[in-house]
């Protein structure tokens, strides 16, 4: 018999690196886990794509493995939470289920000129009023119409009812349902620059205005909801789909970032701040974005989020192409190895800034460089670079109106502490990591568990969240104007 607390529920965490699948117990302990890498597609600069095949099979292969290591404990998976990826966006043969054309990621910068047409026709204001998102390659609207006017005939079958548009999520429900559900819920149409969160329905006038037929798109859900049955050749049986969320919302659902102020970030490929802003969307001032944290039982919960596009990607090329460290645990030892940055800032604009700058045009920069700097220079200005971006969102979050006392994180780059300790100095506010740093994948488990019964509300899941460490802020004041002085001279010469 298990030690877990049952039922048990799957999570599958589809994102832009890898895809996991991790089996939770009621308790919100992890049961079983999988996870899966994948290849990345730049074929032109600052375009990003993933094969979908590859989402699909990873992402099975990881839900399957994870489900039947759990169901050996003795427990039983009653429903499915879906998390993913957000804005990353996919055209697909109704009939075959086929993707016409790769997926392209959310951090893809193709269709910044089209953006920048639509700016200068005067569409920002509106689209903004709308969707509360500024006006940015980042978003799908831009990428799906790119699709249907690039691949040969795409444009005529999607007006014909052929073709289906959606988010990574309504991908792969259709797939694990065997093409019976084409849905997805609030929080990811939300990020599409198509759905007007104001009155939560698709709208009319954003749908011509970017040039995406209402005949490709999904039905939209609440986040606990009944999104399908899966194909019972999938797990032995047909399971429930009953929690969907993009993963920045599921990770603050995860958080149990439940009342007004609550906050965290989460430290992935990249960085995404969330505050909660209660039933009413807080219009920005300072190129945040206002969006929907989470839709239960009809009633809209919104939120402010700030965007940093590369986080732990940076990480990631200093392992994969730079090959100055062979795993993301040397960078700590390397920060920890030199008392200052010695003036060494890394600004990672690989594929342009997100919030609250809003660059898609900018490029990566090293500033600072001398002869004696080395690894452990460009290892702590990479790891530095998420807290100063961070520092940015929490600024404008505060110009914004918002404020919070304390920052909760999660995301695998969290786990360092040196990071950790970094952060809280610079931003001068206490952060919080809790035990279990899979805050997205528990996000989903949690509204699916909603749906299926297995909790009652969200004050049943706020009481599980447990602490794991508390940062205090420490650094001298002169030492943190200091270093983020370097980094606005270090941002200037990435904007010019």
């Amino acid at each position: 018999m298990t030690d877990f607390e049952t039922p048990f529920i799957l999570a599958i965490d589809q994102g832009t690196t890898s895809s996991r699948a991790i089996v939770f117990d009621r308790a919100g302990r992890i049961v079983s886990s999988a996870q899966s890498e994948f290849p990345q597609h730049y074929p032109d600069d600052g375009w990003v794509e993933h094969d979908p095949e590859d989402i699909w099979s990873t992402t099975l292969k990881t839900a399957q493995d994870a489900f039947a290591a759990a169901e050996k404990t003795g427990g039983e998976i009653v429903t499915i939470g879906l998390t993913n990826q957000r804005e990353t966006t996919l055209i697909w043969d109704r009939k075959t289920g086929a993707p016409i054309y790769n997926a392209i990621v959310w951090q893809d910068r193709r269709t910044a000129d089209i953006c920048a047409t639509l700016r200068d026709g005067g569409a920002e204001t509106h689209v903004a009023a709308r969707t509360g998102l500024v006006l940015d390659p980042y978003f799908s609207a831009t990428k799906a119409a790119w699709i249907l006017d690039n691949v040969e005939g795409a444009r005529a079958r999607a007006e014909n009812g052929e073709l289906a548009f959606g988010t990574v999520d309504s991908f792969l429900i259709w797939r694990l349902t065997g093409g019976e559900s084409h849905v997805t819920d609030a929080t990811n149409a939300s990020r599409t620059s198509l759905y007007n969160i104001h009155d939560n329905r698709w709208d009319d006038a954003l749908l011509e205005k970017f040039g995406v037929p209402q005949e490709t798109l999904p039905e939209v859900r609440d986040c606990a909801d009944d999104f399908g049955m899966t194909d019972p050749e999938l797990f032995g049986r047909a399971v429930p789909i009953c929690g969907v969320a993009g993963d920045q919302q599921a990770a603050a659902f995860g958080q149990a970032c439940f009342a007004p102020g609550d906050i965290k970030s989460t430290y992935g490929t990249g960085c995404f701040v969330v505050i909660n802003t209660g039933d009413k969307p807080l219009t920005s001032h300072n190129k945040l974005l206002s969006t929907i944290a989470w839709r239960l039982n009809g009633k809209t919960t919104y939120a402010l989020e700030g965007s940093i596009f590369i986080a732990g990607a940076a990480i990631q090329w200093l392992r994969d192409e730079l090959q100055i460290i062979k795993s993301a645990k040397e960078t700590a030892e390397l920060a920890e190895s030199i008392e200052t940055n010695n003036g060494v800032y890394l600004v990672p604009a690989f594929t342009g800034l997100g919030a609250p700058h809003w660059a898609p045009n900018a490029r990566g920069l090293i500033a600072g460089l001398t002869r004696g700097a080395g690894r452990a220079e460009i290892a702590r200005a990479a790891l530095e670079s998420v807290v100063y971006q961070t520092a940015d969102l929490m600024t404008a979050i505060t110009r914004d109106g918002a404020s919070t006392n304390t920052l909760r994180v999660d995301g695998g780059m969290v786990a360092n502490d040196w990071l950790m300790q970094f952060l809280a100095d610079i931003l001068g506010l206490p952060v919080e990591r809790p035990k279990v740093l899979e805050t997205t994948a528990l996000g989903a488990a949690y509204l699916a568990g909603l749906k299926a019964g297995v909790f009652q509300d969200t004050e049943e899941i706020a009481e599980r969240w447990r602490l794991d460490a508390r940062f205090q802020p420490a650094m001298a004041p002169e030492a943190r104007s200091r270093n983020l002085a370097g980094w606005s001279d270090a941002l200037r010469r990435t904007l010019v």
